[in-house]
């Protein structure tokens, strides 16, 4: 029988100074990540199935599947499996759940790009929006920076609440961190160091006028072209950098409507992730500079993972 790895066993296997390092080299190895498939099932109700595929030639084979039912009441809206592969033979080795996998590598590659993008003495981490992602996002950006306060901002000031005690109470985080509610996303994000976005808006909710120079942005919410996390001029004044060249031009609102409007320039986007992994870029220049980190996702990130868990 096929071996399914729980939500709980893969939180196990990818502890964040695990799968930090494992990332880093896992966009230095020749990984092949095709574009994915979304397919609509219903024009009804929106639901669709999403296949993302991804092999490495002398190592394993991976597909992760998707279901996005967004009228579900009483299940989630969203469910996902990775299905992993041997490359040579094409048996399959294992499943996994995939919310787990994906939330894991997530924030591991927020948090790998921070260590090239944020400031070396950045001690105060902000995160804007408060759902299932930005507990991942705090803890795996200990493993990179000596974070001493992480702000927490949200619609709602009960999830925000509710968001700093899965915090305070996860087994990976350290104790002596200080955990905040903030209500006024002004000034959490003059205060900050590090601003970690994982929203679904629409319209941008970080404006450049609350940013200080030497700040890091961290985009990881809007995965879609009419999704958008900052403006137009913050966009402009920052040295940007991209999970993947392809995802980000494609998918990432952040990116192509600021393109669209002729207020950034595909030059400003200095460098992908596997670039800096390479050193082939080196990230940060200078303390006074703005940078930000602008992520759709990759399939590399789920096979580097998968393999993790698979222990191999």
């Amino acid at each position: 029988m096929i071996p399914y790895f729980t939500k709980e066993q893969v939180s196990i296997a990818l502890p964040y100074a695990k799968l930090i390092p494992a990332l880093r080299l896992a966009f230095t190895q020749e990984i092949i990540s095709p574009k994915r498939h979304a397919h609509s099932l219903s024009e009804a109700d929106s639901s669709s199935l999403l296949l993302m595929p991804v092999w490495q030639p002398q190592g394993q084979l991976g597909v992760k599947l998707v279901t996005v039912a967004p009228k579900n009441t009483d299940v989630p809206t969203v469910h996902a499996v990775f299905v992993l592969f041997d490359t040579k033979t094409g048996a399959p080795l294992a499943l996994m759940d995939g919310e787990e996998l994906t939330l894991r590598r997530t924030a591991a590659a927020s948090a790998l790009a921070s260590s090239y993008a944020s400031r070396h003495d950045a001690r105060h981490l902000l995160l804007v929006g408060n759902g299932s992602l930005a507990p991942h996002i705090a803890i795996a950006h200990c493993q990179t920076r000596a974070i001493t306060d992480i702000s927490i901002w949200g619609r709602s000031v009960e999830k925000s609440a509710s968001a700093a005690k899965i915090i305070r109470e996860h087994a990976e985080f350290p104790a002596h961190i200080r955990v905040h509610v903030r209500e006024d996303l002004a000034a959490a994000c003059h205060e900050a160091d590090i601003i970690c976005c994982a929203t679904t808006s629409k319209t941008p909710v970080v404006l450049s006028d609350y940013v200080k120079a030497g700040t890091h942005l961290d985009l990881v919410g809007g995965f879609k072209p009419d999704m958008r996390e900052v403006d137009d001029e913050l966009m402009s004044r920052a040295t940007v950098f991209v999970d993947t060249y392809a995802g980000a031009l494609a998918e990432a609102g952040d990116i192509t409507q600021t393109l669209a409007n002729g207020n950034l320039a595909k030059s400003a986007i200095v460098a992908e992730l596997a670039e800096l992994c390479a050193d082939k870029h080196l990230g940060r220049k200078s303390n006074a500079e703005i940078t930000l980190f602008k992520s759709v996702g990759t399939a590399i990130e789920d096979l580097c993972a998968a393999n993790l868990v698979w222990g191999k």
